[in-house]
């Protein structure tokens, strides 16, 4: 099937970014394509419990906000694009605002939290922890409204197609009845990030790189791929389980819960200054050799106590589903693969090194987040980024896209044993620590996969992403943010 009409904007994926980006696009005429069957349906962003980072309170600014995420992020940002992003963070609450966002608040005032590694309150939130549910609410409400906008619904790309120019003009996407071809001038990748791959994550299974693959698969440069942040404590699973575990906000430890091991010590003071609200990746470390050692659990009997059902109802709720009651008992925890630095690389502008193609979201990689993202910089970029690519392919003309060039790929996804397989050799030696020998071992081991999938498959796609993500934490041999190499003082002495 080929559909007939052509799109000024063609968005792939139906996240905060995506929306953010079909609204802002106004007038242009824009359609918005999801596996699921509405929008905010699908994606990571209505699971993010942490809020939005934004410089609101009379000891902050833009500038700290700034010097923070730089911090974070090893100095491996972009500072210019780190700029742009604080300051246009007090904007975009407002923004949000004006939608219908019910974010906490303490009397008139707006609540802020406090993170890991952010040395002010600024930390915006919804219903405690419930941030990335309301951001997804005001937006899907807001899309329902609009008439420049078509969506998709149940709807999957496969492939993106060029021009004999070379210009990106569409996609081809699976739907209801088969394959289909839909044409737009412009097409945006907002299809998430790939920490989905991963054995243990606290992303939804369509988090999985798929739309960093179809750019990779076109010939798109990617950049970042070996920067993956684990979060350090996700619910730990009853058994030997795959795929998402429940996330146990940031916030909690920002409100005072404390870490402790399998004696029922805390064991982040002697590691950092910080202690449990150091960098995401060294508490994120910790926990591993914790779990390793007997368990890591998180204590907020308390700090926070009685009063959990009312400030985390998200993660109250996930924890007396496992028959744990976090107002009595300390919570046991993993790390657990949660959100990517690297991804399509991309301009000031969001577009690609492809004409025509732009990202935005967790699928690009804006030089925003460097070897390590700062808590609540996720939502924030997806969000002003989308708005202003959005408002930029709206206020400017768009080139008239070639014929489309048929796909090279058909569609035919990864079997579910095999993505298991690769999630095991991912977690195995390409998690929280890594060594040339065991990404040497994780290369060998996708090779093996890859040869039991078709050449032509979509689902091929995923692997050589994979493939890439090896080469790319193999390439850089000494440790830096969320990258942490166990080999790296042998590999300085060689």
């Amino acid at each position: 099937m080929t559909t007939d009409a052509l799109f000024d904007v063609l968005v792939i994926g139906s996240g905060a970014a995506g929306l953010a980006t079909a609204l802002a696009a106004a007038p242009r005429r824009v359609a918005l394509l999801t596996p699921g069957p509405e929008p905010a349906a699908d994606g990571a962003s209505r699971w993010a419990q942490g809020g939005i980072a934004a410089a609101l309170a009379a000891d902050d600014s833009p500038r700290l906000h700034a010097e923070d995420t730089l911090i974070a992020g090893a100095g491996l940002n972009d500072p210019l694009a780190v700029a742009r992003l604080t300051a246009s963070a007090p904007g975009l609450i407002a923004w949000l605002q004006t939608l219908g966002a019910r974010f906490d608040r303490v009397g008139a005032a707006l609540a802020l939290g406090r993170e890991a590694a952010h040395r002010r309150a600024r930390i915006v939130h919804a219903q405690g922890d419930a941030t990335g549910a309301e951001v997804m609410r005001v937006l899907a409400a807001a899309i329902e409204a609009c008439s420049h906008l078509t969506f998709a619904s149940r709807r999957t790309a496969f492939a993106l197609t060029r021009d004999a120019a070379g210009r990106v003009v569409g996609a081809w996407v699976q739907g209801p009845g088969g394959s289909e071809l839909w044409r737009a001038r412009a097409v945006v990748l907002a299809s998430g990030g790939y920490a989905g791959l991963y054995r243990y994550t606290t992303n939804p299974p369509g988090s999985d790189g798929s739309g960093i693959a179809l750019a990779l698969a076109a010939g798109a440069a990617l950049a970042d791929l070996e920067f993956v942040q684990f979060h350090p404590t996700a619910l730990a699973p009853h058994d030997d389980a795959h795929g998402q575990l429940p996330l146990l906000t940031e916030a909690l430890r920002g409100a005072g819960a404390v870490l402790l091991d399998a004696r029922g010590k805390r064991f982040m003071p002697a590691l950092h200054a910080e202690a449990e609200l150091a960098p995401r990746d060294v508490v994120a470390r910790a926990v591993w050799c914790e779990a390793q050692r007997g368990g890591a659990f998180l204590d907020a009997t308390v700090s926070i106590g009685a009063g959990f059902p009312q400030r985390f109802p998200t993660v109250f709720a996930a924890c007396m589903d496992r028959g744990i009651d976090p107002r009595a008992q300390p919570i046991p925890v993993v790390p657990a693969a949660h959100y990517c630095m690297g991804g399509v690389r991309t301009d000031a502008a969001c577009a690609t090194s492809l004409p025509g193609l732009y990202a935005v979201g967790e699928a690009a990689c804006s030089g925003v987040h460097g070897a390590n993202r700062l808590a609540s910089n996720s939502l924030l970029e997806g969000l002003a980024h989308g708005r202003a690519l959005g408002a930029a392919l709206a206020s400017r003309p768009l080139p008239e896209p070639g014929a489309a060039l048929p796909p090279q790929r058909r569609w035919q996804p990864l079997p579910a044993a095999l993505r298991a397989r690769l999630g095991d050799l991912l977690w195995r030696d390409a998690a929280l620590r890594r060594s040339g020998d065991g990404l040497a071992r994780a290369e060998a081991a996708l090779a093996t996969l890859a040869a039991e999938v078709p050449a032509a498959s979509s689902g091929r796609d995923l692997l050589v992403l994979a493939a890439a993500m090896l080469a790319a934490m193999r390439a850089r041999r000494r440790s830096v943010g969320a990258h942490f190499r166990v080999d790296a003082e042998a590999v300085a002495a060689a």
